[in-house]
């Protein structure tokens, strides 16, 4: 045992990968099919692939749990008389010759083998079982960081516990991409952080700033970091006037005409050329149904784009269009606006409880940003209902349902981006498409519609992959040409939160409070009683 069986057990597995690599090469000892060869081989190799990933992550939970012993080892040898950072810096120092990583990537990679082995037990699970890779590890112990351990338990039961009574829904964990994965865990702690998202979005806001990076080939990086909303309402305008940009004429690619549209009004003098503006609007939500369902509301507006939204509460309201939050209108040369949706349980927008509201395509902000938001008014809304025991969507209201703008509004609720595996595009102009078309008997309604993004759009009609069924709540999921079935990622909805000693209702709770919006909202919720 011990360094032979070591040895012994690396030999196995290069011989295994040998096996393995003639397979992928057709040199293996029998075909994948003998009846389709060529097809059996781009099976065997996707099967490959998957293995594959299972495999790197066991492997990566061997080399955490390799690299905590190691160091527990190596502290008790070296004994009392060292001190701790020197011996944390030579252990770091030793692993990163070992994996050929610089100090710094060392003392990462060691950081986050302490944190998953030691007090990330299910993630160390998923990675030693083969559905988690590293890259999902490292998110969940970014995200846990600054939880207690409660909220880190929490954190992990949510996502790889499907037993749990607020398990995550839709696409497991260890099956999305490292990067929503990461979405979805930020979102996750914002909404249950012990401290107040006002009194940590306060600090970030304190510090803001740009920085510049240089980059090879002549480039450089000039980037900011600004409250949510700012930030994302300069991206959604930036899009828009970068979209008004392309035709037949234009050969520049998005990205080359945002770049050029952004430095166009970084660098002019403020005399005529364009001026970047975060405009921004809301929607507002409706009191209790006579069922028990909550109401919510969801916001639109004509123009550049129409934006809709929803979040958890008695009553949401969502914003776009309105006016700039971070440059006056009267100071743009351009026609298009700065857009953004945000969607904000009434009851968090009244103040009588701190319920994070969602930005689309960003996450849970402040409640005081989302009434910053609501302030600068909506074009229209929608009244939604939500089921109060867990937050999701029942029905739009009938007035709105039959409007196409409505209809956009719940897939925007249902799906919260393009629902093709992977993709994060959460832009206001994806694609309203049948699943089964309207000219083989395909009706338009939510559960024959799916809102994939251009590109995923065009994937769809030119190739074989092909959305399967989609529910009222759930967006439809993916079916691959090689006859693989892919789950879609769903909301994570929540249930309301209600005031503490909550006696009337909505309208009552209004009545107490006189500003303009709320006196609106009383309105609207009257209206729509």
């Amino acid at each position: 045992m011990g360094k032979a069986a070591v040895v012994k057990a690396y030999a196995d597995i290069r011989a295994a990968l040998a096996v393995l690599t003639a397979e992928v090469g057709g040199c293996g000892s029998e075909a994948f099919s003998v009846a389709d060869p060529l097809a059996g081989s781009a099976d065997g190799c996707l099967d490959v692939l998957a293995g594959a990933r299972e495999v790197e992550a066991g492997f990566a939970g061997l080399k955490a749990k390799a690299a905590v012993t190691y160091a527990e080892s190596a502290s008790v040898v070296a004994g009392p008389g060292v001190p701790v950072q020197a011996q944390e810096m030579a252990v770091a120092a030793e692993i990163g010759c070992v994996l050929a990583l610089g100090p710094r990537a060392a003392s990462s990679f060691l950081a986050t083998s302490h944190a998953v082995v030691s007090w990330l037990p299910r993630t160390f699970e998923g990675l030693q079982a083969g559905s988690l890779s590293w890259q999902h590890a490292v998110v969940m112990a970014d995200e846990a960081a600054s939880l207690d351990a409660a909220g880190a338990a929490a954190l992990e039961a949510h996502f790889l516990d499907p037993a749990a009574p607020d398990a995550a829904r839709g696409c497991p964990a260890g099956e999305m991409p490292a990067h929503r994965f990461r979405a979805k865990a930020r979102t996750w702690r914002e909404r249950h952080h012990a401290e107040s998202i006002e009194k940590r979005h306060a600090k970030g806001v304190a510090e803001r700033r740009v920085e510049f990076r240089p980059e090879q080939d002549g480039m450089a990086w000039l980037s900011a970091c600004l409250p949510a909303a700012q930030a994302l309402a300069g991206w959604n305008r930036l899009t828009a006037m970068s979209r008004s940009l392309q035709g037949p004429q234009e050969s520049r690619t998005m990205a080359q005409l945002r770049a050029d549209t952004f430095a166009e009004a970084v660098l002019d003098s403020g005399s005529g050329g364009t001026a970047l503006g975060g405009g921004t609007s809301v929607r507002r939500g409706s009191d209790a149904d006579a069922d028990g369902g909550d109401g919510r509301t969801v916001s639109g507006s004509d123009g550049a784009g129409a934006r809709v939204g929803a979040s958890d509460g008695a009553g949401d309201v969502v914003g776009v269009g309105g006016e700039g939050a971070a440059a006056g209108a009267e100071q743009l040369s351009s026609p298009i606006r700065a857009q953004v949706l945000v969607t904000v349980p009434v009851f968090s927008l009244m103040g009588l409880t701190d319920e994070p509201a969602m930005l689309d395509g960003y996450g849970p902000i402040p409640p005081s940003m989302a009434r910053d938001l609501v302030a600068n008014g909506a074009g229209s809304f929608y009244r939604v209902f939500v089921d109060p025991r867990d937050g999701a969507p029942l029905e739009i209201g009938r007035k709105s349902y039959r409007v196409t703008g409505a209809m956009r509004a719940w897939l925007r609720m249902r799906d919260g981006k393009c629902p093709f595996p992977g993709c994060s595009n959460t832009s206001l102009d994806n694609d309203a498409d049948h699943i089964l078309a309207w000219a083989n008997g395909g009706p338009t309604g939510i559960s024959n519609l799916g809102q994939p993004c251009p590109k995923h759009h065009k994937l769809r009609h030119a190739t074989g992959w092909k959305p399967t069924p989609a529910t009222k709540n759930e967006p439809p999921g993916w079916l691959s040409p090689a006859g693989r079935h892919y789950q879609s990622e769903h909301q994570d909805w929540e249930p309301t939160h209600w005031p503490q000693g909550l006696v009337a209702g909505s309208v009552d709770i209004v009545r107490q409070n006189g500003s303009p919006w709320e006196d609106a909202l009383a309105q609207f919720l009257r209206a729509h009683a």
